[in-house]
């Protein structure tokens, strides 16, 4: 898989983890995107739920389940996502 965000053998695409929030019902959404900050897939999970899943640096999706990013949020994700790419490899634990 590349990391630069294009599609790799599989017909996946690298996202990398640009933003993890919390609200108050108890979910933890994780953002990752393209390192371009293009496109984006959230995930909500119950924060309960936390110590049984794996949060890495990087996941691997259908590029179907993408979604553009708002104009304003772009560089803050582009920055981000190669940031993280920099930092961490893609199976890195967060």
């Amino acid at each position: 898989m590349p990391d630069d965000g294009g599609e790799g053998d599989d017909g996946t695409v690298r996202l990398w983890l640009v933003d993890r929030s919390y609200d108050d019902k108890g979910l933890v959404q994780l953002v990752y995107a393209t390192p371009d900050g293009e496109s984006f897939r959230r995930f909500e999970w119950a924060a309960a739920s936390l110590g049984r899943r794996e949060v890495t640096a990087a996941v691997d999706v259908d590029p179907e389940e993408l979604a553009p990013v708002d104009s304003a949020e772009r560089g803050r994700y582009r920055e981000e996502a190669r940031r993280m790419a920099d930092r961490h490899d893609p199976d890195d634990e967060l």
